[in-house]
């Protein structure tokens, strides 16, 4: 983890300490000592067999692209990845370039720009699921909530940008000329910006752009597949909602299963916005507020709050960084490309 990382995943600590100290500490451990444990336990088991949909839905790209990988070794690239979004402020995509890069060491016969179109498609897939119950949700609370309508606009205009980037995603792949076109544009980056041996990195840029096109392509036109991986997206979704109601019902909290929904589907929308790691405080800091305001009391909303981050960002983040020294501290390079050198490196290491 680099010092920005650390930095931001400091900050966003610190928020949600601050968070629990305005709410009360004390009362939030008192409502912490009257919670149901089965029916946490049974969140954590939903999360872990989340875990392994994320990975399915990945195995059944890759299977598409002619990359077949088992899930048992699939699965450790997914915790990574998810690790990976939650120290970076990134807006949950910092770990996705990660997780197509160690596929590609792992299996050499397997090129980086295939695995990362396997990599995008899944998170495209995860994201138009995601679109649609937020544009209800934004509309939903529009009309039910007292919201201010500066928030409603923010939230729009969040939603836009996310459906504006999968469209030029997708019109990148399926129209060369104007996938042509963003290789020029970042190759003109390129040579403003780097100038040493820029032409072996261009190469680069091009072979990694148009074999993307290629695999991207490929994906898209497997129809069944493709509504067989959208589907598992929706039900992935209907899972992450039911996680987040089963530990509001381990504290007694008497929140309709339609306000979980609305209230996480808000929560995960500024969690996208790529500010701090993984969302942490802002998510936290929306759900507690949303939910007081819902009629649960701020000790109980806290809590729960927490728990269910516990579950669903820390025991991510804690696997996946002690799985990812397996791979090499060379994995985290990827992340960014912060200096000449380690773009270098990088043109380097795809050349052998």
């Amino acid at each position: 983890m680099d010092k920005k990382s650390i930095f931001f995943l400091g900050i966003s600590i610190l928020i949600l300490i601050i968070m629990l100290w305005f709410v009360g500490i004390d009362k939030v451990i008192d409502a912490l000592k009257l919670a149901n444990m089965t029916l946490l336990l049974l969140a954590l088991l939903v999360q872990v067999f989340l875990y392994f949909l994320y990975t399915l839905r990945w195995q059944i790209l890759n299977k598409l692209a002619d990359m077949d990988v088992s899930i048992k070794k699939l699965l450790p690239m997914v915790l990574v990845g998810l690790a990976v979004n939650n120290i970076t402020p990134s807006g949950r995509g910092g770990g996705e370039p990660v997780r197509a890069y160690i596929l590609s060491k792992e299996n050499e016969e397997y090129h980086f720009e295939e695995s990362l179109a396997t990599v995008v498609t899944d998170r495209a897939l995860d994201t138009l699921p995601f679109v649609l119950l937020a544009a209800i949700t934004i509309a939903s609370m529009a009309l039910f909530f007292n919201f201010d309508l500066w928030l409603i606009v923010v939230m729009v205009a969040a939603v836009i940008a996310i459906i504006i980037i999968l469209a030029v995603l997708i019109y990148m792949c399926i129209n060369i000329e104007f996938g042509k076109r963003v290789d020029g544009w970042i190759i003109g980056l390129v040579r403003r910006f780097y100038k040493k041996n820029s032409e072996k990195l261009e190469n680069q840029i091009h072979k990694a752009i148009f074999g993307f096109q290629d695999t991207m392509k490929l994906l898209i036109s497997n129809k069944k597949g493709l509504i067989y991986t959208l589907s598992l997206s929706f039900f992935i979704w209907f899972l992450e909602i039911f996680r987040v109601y089963l530990v509001f019902l381990a504290f007694g909290a008497n929140v309709s299963f339609i306000i979980i929904a609305e209230v996480f589907i808000v929560s995960s929308l500024v969690g996208m916005i790529p500010l701090l790691p993984g969302g942490l405080g802002a998510i936290d800091g929306t759900m507690i507020l949303i939910f007081s305001t819902a009629g649960v009391s701020p000790s109980i909303s806290a809590a729960a709050t927490v728990i269910e981050r516990l579950i669903s960002f820390w025991l991510a983040t804690i696997l996946g960084m002690v799985i990812l020294p397996y791979y090499g501290s060379s994995v985290l390079d990827k992340i960014s490309f912060s200096s000449s050198d380690e773009i270098e490196e990088s043109s380097d290491d795809s050349d052998e």
